[in-house]
């Protein structure tokens, strides 16, 4: 048994936090509870409006969010205030307010901000034949399905994280829940909703992300940067309408070459290094230090949980781009890259007939570092795709999406050493942080908002987890820990300046 013995509030309590009756919790409310609400919500494909054109219509993203107000209404949290907020022509968000406990013996004044998001990635192909993305299956203590783990169970982690404090009458500072209904549309709703939320969010203190990822399943980790996003869709035509290959091919440039000579402005094909240099930063000694300790933790893990395609010829895998685990890590962290994540002018093989096709377009995904502007960035790209065109051919690069990317400020002391004896006490092993990949929107726009807030960036996107993918799944185990984890930073940080 692990009791943490708060000494420097005068005993304030006669009972302390004992971690195994909060784990002993959390653990029978995840399986009674959480779970067979989170296989109700998996089966609902409230998809974001990015790829749900007819989302008001189809009414599924409301249906989530009644599904996850009900939830937390029935869990009697003591005095807590929720409600769905609808402004005008935008996605719904939940709200949840629950005053600090015992506020004559903690900061009541301190605000916790804990986030989370209810919408989807669209279906994906590729899922096992015994699982698809709205159809909840359980193996192997993972739960499979669209939005488990990405993000739907952040409002369970952390409605049960203050439950489980409240239970053994342990105190809390005041916290705020957000959960929002577009993030993975890069969140265009959420500065209105924090607009009008602001004079009841006031100035929070510490902001908890459960949105991110974890590079095991084996203890804590912390995101400590996030990259930017920007979207292109790439059009290229250099005649009218299909033409015989025959007749055409040899006088008329094909549309796809032509793109790929635009690609080539961009990327080196070789390597997959960026060109311009406006999509690059100067990466700071700190987070180069932090790569190298997550690197030195998961060693080969950076690259060998992910689902290599095997070469046929010579019975061997595909390999990463280089060898060395920090390179790697910083790639995936504060280096650009470029996804094409879509296509279309190019028939199915079946219907494919020997046509020099009129037209190419491609959708372009950058990763893009933190301290890029994503907007400016995007008009610079526009710019370099569009002018100069090969043959005169027409181009078109149209800007779909953007988002900023983010970097932590670094942790106070308190937090820092706060974190890691949560991860020992919980995990039995020390905290990681790293830099992710992906993108938060919410992140960057908080920190713009409530500069002296610390951030506890962390999530249970972990080895094979696949967010986006297909046979994505939740990690039952980490859920419980992670939701164990929030619990304890949550009540510790209340004793943060006593």
């Amino acid at each position: 048994m692990h009791i943490i013995i708060i000494t420097d509030i005068n005993n304030f309590m006669e009972q302390n936090l004992d971690i195994t009756k909060i784990q002993k919790f959390i653990d029978q409310t995840f399986d009674k509870s959480i779970i067979p609400e989170l296989e109700a919500y998996i089966k609902i494909p409230c998809k974001s409006p990015l790829f749900d054109k007819n989302w008001q219509n189809n009414k599924y993203l409301d249906k989530a969010v009644k599904q996850l107000y009900n939830w937390v209404k029935a869990q009697n949290i003591t005095a807590l205030e929720i409600e769905i907020i609808n402004l005008p022509n935008r996605t719904p968000l939940i709200y949840i307010e629950i005053p600090a406990n015992y506020p004559d013996k903690i900061n009541h004044n301190e605000t916790i901000l804990l986030y989370g998001h209810m919408d989807k990635q669209p279906e994906f192909n590729g899922w096992d034949d015994d699982k698809s993305p709205w159809t909840p299956v359980i193996q192997d203590n993972k739960l499979y399905g669209r939005g488990g783990a990405d993000d739907g169970y952040a409002i369970f982690s952390s409605i049960t994280a203050i439950k489980a404090l409240q239970e053994q009458n342990l105190p809390h500072s005041r916290c705020v829940i957000i959960i929002e209904g577009c993030e993975e549309s890069g969140s265009f709703d959420l500065p209105y909703y924090i607009d009008y939320l602001k004079d009841k969010i006031k100035e929070p203190s510490l902001v908890i992300c459960l949105d991110s990822g974890c590079g095991n399943y084996d203890q804590l980790w912390l995101t400590s940067s996030l990259r930017g996003v920007i979207n292109l869709k790439l059009s290229v035509s250099s005649v009218t309408e299909g033409i015989h290959s025959g007749l055409a091919s040899g006088i008329v440039p094909s549309s796809f070459r032509i793109a790929r000579i635009l690609l080539s402005k961009i990327e080196d094909e070789d390597t997959g290094f960026i060109k311009p240099d406006f999509l690059h930063t100067k990466i700071d000694s700190y987070f180069i230090k932090e790569a190298k300790h997550a690197a030195d933790t998961l060693k080969n893990n950076v690259y060998s949980e992910l689902p290599w395609a095997k070469n046929k010829l010579n019975n061997t895998i595909a390999q990463p781009v280089i060898n060395d685990h920090t390179e790697l890590l910083l790639n995936r962290s504060w280096r650009p890259t470029l996804s094409i994540i879509g296509a279309e002018g190019l028939p199915n093989a079946e219907s494919a007939g020997n046509v020099l096709r009129p037209n190419t377009t491609l959708f372009l995904s950058f990763r893009i570092p933190p301290k890029i502007n994503a907007k400016q960035a995007a008009i610079k790209l526009k710019k370099l795709l569009e002018e100069h065109p090969p043959y005169n051919a027409n181009i078109n690069a149209d800007i779909l999406t953007t988002g900023d990317g983010w970097h932590a400020p670094h942790l106070s002391n308190y937090l820092k050493n706060l974190v890691n004896d949560t991860s020992n006490l919980v995990y039995n092993k020390p905290a990681v942080c790293w830099g992710e990949g992906g993108t938060i929107p919410f992140m960057a726009m908080l920190g713009e908002k409530f500069p002296k807030a610390e951030f506890v960036i962390t999530g249970l996107l972990g080895p094979k987890s696949n967010a986006h993918g297909p046979n994505e799944f939740l990690h039952i185990p980490m859920a419980k820990k992670l939701t164990c984890s929030v619990a304890n930073l949550i009540y510790n940080f209340c004793f943060k300046n006593k």
